[in-house]
């Protein structure tokens, strides 16, 4: 019965939330360009170049992208709780990394929306589409229900550096929770610097995202440099971004703390026997028991766990 209300409760807030950045006068947000440096105080013969604007989507791609971020989450859910399978969740990754990271070039990113949604929260002359609010509150209403699992296999960020991690090293606890503090405060700090007065306001998680200007295969030369050094530290040590520095992801902790069904390591007994434990290489497993606030729903336990193959080698033979 608690739960029920926590969870209705949560349900409710994530409503408001986004019905308050809906309702806020439709105004574009645009940085003044009289606030910037003007080209004689640059010198060297610059000249200012003109803002320019993103061309909007069409309503009905935008309707696409939200349906299928809709079904992928609800497919990876799928795979990863009831299936239980890591090829398949591995197959959704790399789809997922091709779609929303290259082809979408990373804006199908809830990620990127906070601070979108907190400006409009902030100021009433301020507003975000429907659309935006829609891809900032699914995986969020995802992991009330089923855990991380947009972290799993639908985030282009942690598609791709899931897809590089070779031999993973485990962590020390104490160290790793020193380290995911820093999401906090990154979160903390995009909100305060996206809700200044216009002239200030700075959209930090966009400008250094770390991994946007390789699905775009552009971008300044040091985020370049940064991304690569995320990718070669995620050769060793578990999405490094993603547990320490994903404002997005501190969320889904929160959200997934109350989720209706989370990870079992092998719901119908347990053995006790660490091999879950060496298999996760991202510190989500204490005690023999999958942690629901920091398990990335990867599906990586599954293939170490001797309950879960038994079972599915049974499976197998009753099939055929």
């Amino acid at each position: 019965m608690r739960r029920a209300i926590h969870v209705s409760l949560v349900v409710a807030l994530l409503l408001a939330f986004g019905l308050s950045a809906a309702a806020q006068d439709p105004a574009d947000y645009q940085r003044p360009v009289d606030v910037a440096p003007t080209d004689e105080v640059i010198g060297e013969g610059y000249v200012t170049p003109e803002v320019q604007r993103p061309r909007s989507l069409a309503p009905w791609r935008q309707v696409l992208d939200m349906a299928l971020l809709g079904g992928a989450l609800l497919l990876a859910a799928w795979i990863v709780l009831k299936r239980r399978s890591r090829r398949l969740a591995f197959a959704l990754t790399v789809v997922c990394l091709a779609y929303f990271g290259f082809y979408r070039e990373g804006c199908i990113c809830p990620i990127g929306s906070i601070q979108n949604v907190a400006v409009a929260l902030a100021d009433p002359n301020h507003a975000v589409p429907y659309f935006v609010i829609g891809i900032f509150m699914l995986p969020l209403l995802a992991a009330l229900f089923f855990g991380r699992v947009f972290c799993g296999g639908v985030c282009a960020l942690g598609a791709i550096q899931e897809l590089v991690l070779l031999k993973p090293i485990q962590v020390p606890p104490r160290l790793d929770r020193a380290l995911g503090s820093l999401k906090w405060l990154y979160l903390v700090a995009a909100v305060a610097l996206a809700v200044l007065p216009a002239a200030g306001r700075d959209f930090i998680i966009c400008r250094f995202d770390p991994f946007v200007g390789f699905f775009r295969f552009t971008g300044p030369v040091h985020m370049m440099l940064i991304g690569g050094a995320f990718l070669l530290l995620g050769l060793f040590v578990g999405r490094p971004y993603c547990r320490y520095l994903c404002p997005y992801g501190a969320l889904l902790s929160l959200t997934s703390r109350l989720s209706w069904r989370g990870v079992s390591i092998t719901p119908d007994r347990e053995l006790d026997c660490g091999l879950c434990n060496k298999a996760c290489p991202y510190g989500a497993i204490e005690e023999m028991r999958a942690v629901r606030t920091s398990c990335l729903a990867c599906a990586r336990c599954y293939e170490s766990c001797p309950v879960h193959l038994s079972c599915r080698g049974a499976d197998a033979e009753a099939a055929s």
